[in-house]
């Protein structure tokens, strides 16, 4: 009986991911080796859902920044009013004796927030959401 309910919830865990993070990332397609997967398969070949656990993490990951960093007030036309990123701001610049410094972290969110991630960074990001997601899931 566990078994079933094991592969019961990988269906609905990796249908939906692979759904979601297809039309956010414009990677992954209803037909793709990941989407198309009966969960039965992925029981048999232990890592072959230890790899989809670890992409999907990180796909998340990078997936996941752009709507943060909006939600906090990096926005594509620059910083919201009365946003944690406006207060952010704000002790920068007195921090800074009046001026956001180039390179900062709020300088750096900010570019993010109004152009998006870089290559490397989609790359390094990840990489690091494949690995946390691997540790916490002990895999």
């Amino acid at each position: 009986m566990d078994n079933i309910g094991l592969n019961l919830l990988a269906q609905a865990a990796l249908g939906s991911g692979a759904s979601v993070l297809g039309s956010a990332l414009g990677v992954l397609k209803g037909g793709t080796i990941l989407s198309g997967c009966p969960a039965s398969v992925l029981a048999v070949c232990p890592i072959g859902a230890k790899a989809a656990v670890a992409v999907l993490g990180g796909a998340m990951t990078v997936a996941a920044v752009p709507p943060v960093l909006s939600a906090v007030g990096f926005t594509g036309t620059g910083i919201a009013a009365s946003s944690l990123a406006a207060k952010m701001m704000s002790l920068s610049a007195i921090a800074n004796g009046g001026g956001v410094a180039s390179g900062s972290l709020v300088a750096t969110l900010q570019s993010v927030g109004a152009a998006g991630l870089s290559m490397s960074s989609k790359f390094l990001l990840g990489s690091a959401g494949s690995a946390l997601v691997t540790s916490v899931m002990s895999i």
